[in-house]
């Protein structure tokens, strides 16, 4: 393949065209696949070729050209693609650790990130510490010789910490320690993830990949030894495999994102810095604005805000308050959506998080988060600013 930038491989990466040369990539929507003869079988399952399938749950033909099209654009390797991001987020760990290991994690993470660190690993003998993030000394006091794994989301959920990758990276290789990045806030539009160090990126397709709210998925990307005899092993006995539809559904989303997420990251600057300074609000928290903590961070790293910002009502009372007097904005629990949504994290995405845990992490009662989607800018802003006035 030729080298072509983010767009192209967007459109074009990944392609595999039938003996009827379609346009639009084809859906294999099929559980197996036919051997010519016994032979043949025997010699799939001991070393299945490039194009050779065995069975959708160990693989399928548009499935992998969702696999190779996001590698393409995120500069990785090789991908697995999974039944949602979450099955991405448990795959990678799990495939990865046993008992015994020990993990540094960021403390600031998705609400189901931090289940499976809490609940699941530990229940099976894995050590987790949680750090500060944004604190490299935080991470450098807190990574052992003996680390496996470093783990985070790039732009923490629903707080909007940015990370150091390149410096987090660095701290974890020199104890040989695989960096697994969440890079769901910062998008394969902006993300230099794998020049900047991290060893596995992990993406939830459901948010900008597809974009449009109609399926689930996720995908987990690294170098093509990690993915073939890690990742795979571990995703194709455990059944964590996407379908074919929802690969179809993925590709269509990869050809317009760049597009998409690029029109939403202005929107969500317009709205952050129209609402920036409302004496009403407690806070407005976006990474593209100068006051954020980690803005020169941000630029370097991404060269853009993204798409989601956050801002504090003061009180749950006046955030439901807020909520529900919106006209555009959709209450909902997604991200990186066409349409535009608003979250209450402390009741919902974290609602299982202990007070005192939801105050560490800054997920305070009045707290809102708000991903921007593809309408007008001023519709959106106009929205805000009357639901704010009415409280």
């Amino acid at each position: 393949m030729k080298t072509w930038k983010k767009r192209t491989n967007a459109v074009h990466a990944g392609i595999r065209r039938s003996q009827y040369n379609e346009v639009s990539e084809a859906i294999y929507l099929t559980q197996g696949f036919v051997y010519d003869t016994a032979e043949d079988a025997e010699a799939r399952f001991i070393k299945a070729g490039e194009d050779e399938f065995i069975y959708a749950r160990y693989g399928n033909p548009t499935v992998a050209m969702f696999e190779d099209r996001i590698a393409a654009l995120e500069g990785a390797e090789a991908g697995f693609a999974t039944a949602s991001g979450m099955a991405a987020v448990n795959g990678a760990l799990t495939s990865i650790l046993k008992a015994g290991d020990h993990v540094v994690s960021a403390r600031a993470l998705f609400g189901s990130c931090l289940y499976i660190l809490e609940e699941i690993l530990t229940r099976y003998g894995v050590e987790v510490t949680f750090v500060d993030g944004t604190d490299l000394a935080a991470w450098q006091a807190a990574i052992r010789p003996d680390t496996k794994v470093v783990f985070f989301e790039s732009i923490s959920n629903p707080t909007l910490e940015v990370i150091d990758i390149a410096e987090v990276s660095k701290l974890a290789h020199a104890v040989d320690a695989t960096v697994v990045v969440d890079n769901v806030f910062a998008t394969p539009v902006y993300s230099k993830a794998v020049a900047q160090g991290a060893d596995v990126i992990i993406y939830s397709a459901t948010k900008h990949i597809d974009g449009q709210g109609r399926a689930l998925g996720g995908v987990i990307l690294g170098t093509e030894d990690f993915i073939r005899k890690t990742v795979e092993p571990y995703m194709k006995h455990t059944g964590g495999a996407m379908s074919p539809f929802t690969a179809w559904i993925m590709l269509k989303g990869l050809e317009t994102m760049d597009l998409r997420v690029r029109a939403q990251t202005a929107t969500a600057l317009y709205v952050a810095q129209g609402l920036e300074g409302d004496g009403t609000l407690s806070s407005v928290i976006y990474p593209g604005l100068a006051s954020h903590p980690q803005h020169s961070l941000t630029n370097a790293q991404m060269g853009a805000g993204g798409t989601v910002l956050a801002i504090d009502a003061g009180t749950q009372e006046a955030a439901f308050k807020l909520l529900n007097a919106l006209d555009i904005w959709t209450i909902s629990n997604n991200l990186g959506d066409a349409k535009s949504i608003v979250t209450h994290p402390a009741t919902t995405t974290h609602q299982r998080l202990s007070d005192d845990t939801k105050a560490m992490l800054g997920i305070t009662p009045g707290l809102l988060r708000l991903s921007v989607g593809l309408e007008d800018c001023d519709d959106l802003l106009d929205d805000l600013r009357d639901a704010i006035n009415g409280l």
